[in-house]
């Protein structure tokens, strides 16, 4: 259970240390102190020895279980939008666009295109590097704040999947942060309730909220989808090492895609029957966003939490093989590594080609750098997150 400082506990009765050196589970990220061991002893003068053994076997599979990243994939929509077939449509030109955000062409989705269709496509091919079959996944988290239904797209995925088994499947909506909540929502679900293999897929069409008059914010946005199984294994080989996820809600105001009552032409029951107090439909506004805070915002939070995440790892900024943060624009990713005091080489980028896609921005990068062969096994990551809400949040991991 969650106390007041944030710490997660088993719920034992007694806790007899080998070592005095504790382990517990912090809202920003795990914590395994240095010499703590790796099974807990339980007792009690209340409760008999089959319920200590049992809360034993608990406590000590929950202490020892750790997961890692071993299969991705990723999928983009085959429509093409450049700088130059943008500046046909509004006032701007590829020198505008590139210089400000890094940007020359990104994927859209055309009518007949599906976003489900792309995450499973995503979903295929993280499995099949992974060589694990549809039926061993147990659970899907599909990260999107763009389903193709308002009760969430995940289950769709599980059945184009072919899991016969029916396992667990549900959407988190956290924006552009979505893909690393999703990493860390996978490592709840394997360390504290007995999950084996969760693909964690990030997709996005946020092309299709977007005001394609406005110069300001439709030369950013791309549609894709990306993947990753997340595996349980044992402590010694965890892959993730730590976390730190935040959220402030007072931004919301900088970015947004707001819910608003469709216009009518006429009133309904104006004789003030019940049909005049109803609600009328609603749909969602094209994404409002002010793009000077959104960029102060990002270089003020993304290097701080990195750090943070780094600090409970253990780890300094000389131990990342690769900085890999939320495609969004490449000033705000020179400006995270200089904070970091990381070399460009070290930075992977890919917006260039796609835009930001959102949720599917991490993932669909960290795919094509394993496939490239930049990613190799063995290799530390920090990545971020970090978009509407406002939310943030990183994560210090190793590929395989």
């Amino acid at each position: 259970m969650a106390n007041a400082s944030g710490i997660f506990t088993p719920t034992v009765p007694t806790v007899r240390r080998r070592f005095s050196p504790s382990i517990g589970i912090y809202r920003s990220g795990f914590w395994f102190s240095e010499g703590a061991s790796r099974r807990i002893v339980c007792s009690s003068s209340t409760q008999g020895a089959e319920n200590a053994s049992l809360s034993e076997s608990r406590v000590s599979r929950l202490v020892s279980k750790g997961c890692k990243l071993v299969g991705c994939g990723s999928a983009v929509p085959n429509l093409l939008i450049s700088n130059d077939d943008l500046s046909k449509i509004v006032d701007t030109n590829d020198e505008w666009i590139s210089v400000r955000t890094g940007i020359r062409n990104r994927r859209i989705l055309s009518q007949k295109d599906s976003l489900t269709a792309l995450a499973v496509e995503a979903a295929k091919k993280a499995l099949e590097m992974a060589k694990v079959d549809h039926d061993e996944v147990d659970l899907v988290l599909m990260c999107t704040s763009t389903p193709e239904d308002l009760f969430g797209s995940a289950p769709q995925i599980q059945k184009a999947l072919g899991c016969k088994n029916n396992p667990l499947a549900y959407d988190i909506t956290a924006a552009c942060s979505g893909f690393v909540l999703g990493l860390v929502s996978a490592a709840c679900h394997i360390r504290g309730g007995g999950f084996k293999n969760v693909l964690v897929i990030g997709a996005d069409a946020l092309s299709r909220y977007v005001d394609w008059t406005d110069r300001g914010s439709c030369i950013l946005f791309g549609d894709a989808a990306g993947a990753v199984l997340v595996q349980a294994c044992d402590s010694e080989e965890d892959g993730l090492f730590a976390f730190d996820l935040h959220s402030d809600g007072g931004g919301q105001r900088h970015l947004n895609a707001s819910m608003k009552e469709k216009e009518t032409d006429h009133e309904i029951g104006t004789n003030g029957s019940l049909l005049g107090k109803l609600p009328k439909g609603s749909s969602y506004s094209c994404i409002q966003m002010n793009g000077k805070e959104v960029f102060r915002f990002a270089v003020r939070v993304v290097p701080q939490s990195i750090e943070l995440a780094l600090e409970k790892a253990g780890l300094t900024g000389s131990s990342i093989d690769w900085l890999l943060l939320h495609q969004a624009n490449q000033r705000i990713l020179d400006a995270v590594a200089t904070r970091l005091q990381l070399p460009s080489e070290r930075v992977i980028s890919n917006l260039a080609n796609y835009g930001n896609t959102s949720a599917a921005s991490i993932p669909l990068a960290l795919d094509e750098a394993v496939r490239s062969g930049k990613v190799k096994p063995g290799h530390t990551i920090a990545t971020a997150g970090f978009g509407a809400g406002l939310t943030w949040g990183s994560a210090i991991i190793r590929w395989g």
